[in-house]
């Protein structure tokens, strides 16, 4: 398949998501896609600049930017399925919201434009607080899936969801197929597999 792979801004979790684009860059084309502030802002985590250069390693392909650069991701070039990972509550909201200001989003509005899956891997401090009804709003919405989540830190982070990325796998083929994988939500770290 011919996969759109978002980065957003979360960045503590960007190395988890590197090592998923490398095991997706395996099975299938990946087309980057990097949010504003995922291309552009330095961290404690790592550079912009070490961050795109990877990215492109991986995909062999510049990545998207920019809105211009998303904007033929709909019927003009159209993705099999879009992947963000990581999803910010930023992010979240945007799309709850029917906003594209920024590569990502408009990846996503032209790949549900083209009736084409959206695979979110939320990663938020705020999923379960200001967030949760973004969640749910996109839950009920047609092309929207979800990687499995967890709470991370239940007792001092208790608004917080991680995706678990060892099922990502298996959302892309059920996303395929028009299904949400199950369950959705794991109460702390999932058990093994």
């Amino acid at each position: 398949m011919k996969l759109g792979f978002c980065i957003c801004g979360s960045f503590c979790t960007h190395k988890k998501a590197l090592e998923a684009m490398r095991r997706l860059a395996q099975k299938h084309e990946l087309v980057p896609v990097l949010s504003y502030n995922a291309a552009h802002t330095d961290t404690r985590f790592g550079s912009c600049a070490d961050l795109l250069n990877e990215v492109e390693r991986i995909c062999g392909r510049a990545a998207v930017t920019d809105i211009a650069g998303a904007e033929p991701l709909g019927p003009a070039e159209p993705l099999d399925m879009l992947v963000i990972c990581p999803c910010t509550g930023n992010t979240l909201s945007k799309l709850a919201s029917g906003v594209s200001d920024g590569p990502v989003t408009l990846a996503a509005k032209a790949t549900v434009r083209a009736d084409r899956p959206v695979l979110a891997a939320l990663c938020s401090n705020d999923a379960l607080g200001a967030n949760l009804c973004n969640l749910g709003t996109l839950l009920n919405r047609k092309n929207y899936y979800f990687v499995p989540m967890y709470a991370d830190d239940p007792v001092k982070k208790p608004h917080s969801l991680l995706s678990e990325l060892r099922f990502l796998d298996k959302c892309i083929e059920e996303a395929a197929r028009g299904r949400q994988l199950t369950p959705l939500f794991y109460p702390a770290i999932p058990p093994s597999e």
